[in-house]
């Protein structure tokens, strides 16, 4: 099993980014399973979603803990909460900024960085990055194929507005394959 935990801020889009992934990983042909981990959080405050990924049914119900991938939405949330806390050695961590990173990434990890925020402002119009964050997931971890992304993004989005999700997800899914 591999499992994901995307770190963001109340209405940054991460529990729709986690439900989108997992559909786009169940079309492709493997169990998934998404769910957010929040209370009664205002709208930017810290929270977390989480998606699994397998061959077989998926019976774990608890958070993730040890991740194999993990997404920043909000590289802001790296001074206030361990964000990297249980990653795998061998995982990958995508963080959106524009900055040179500026904080420790453990051992054995690899750190993807991206400004998403600017892809999304170029194809939105607005500084929503979850679909953004969604093209380079698909991109670094190979979890999720692409065309299975823009189909979830298609039945999840009316018209132009999926054709301009759809956008900013392959903005940065080429950003994250030309880097590699």
């Amino acid at each position: 099993m591999k499992e994901l935990r995307i770190h963001g801020r109340g209405g940054q889009g991460s529990v729709t980014a986690a439900e989108l992934i997992a559909v786009a990983a169940f079309e492709g042909g493997v169990y998934a399973q998404a769910f957010p981990a929040f209370g009664v959080e205002r709208r930017g405050a810290p929270v977390q979603a989480f998606v699994r990924f397998d061959n077989k049914k998926i019976r774990k119900r608890s958070q993730v803990y040890e991740p194999d991938y993990i997404i920043v939405q909000d590289s802001t949330l790296i001074k206030d909460v361990n964000v990297f806390l249980g990653v795998k050695p061998g995982g990958i961590v995508i963080v959106n900024t524009e900055k040179k990173p500026e904080f420790k990434v453990p051992d054995g990890v690899k750190l993807i960085t991206i400004d998403a925020t600017s892809i999304a402002l170029k194809a939105l119009g607005l500084p929503i990055t979850n679909t953004t964050l969604m093209g380079a997931f698909a991109a670094a971890s190979g979890e999720i194929q692409f065309s299975a992304l823009e189909n979830a993004l298609k039945h999840r989005f009316p018209g132009e507005l999926a054709v301009k999700n759809i956008a900013a997800a392959k903005t940065a899914y080429d950003t994250v394959k030309g880097a590699a």
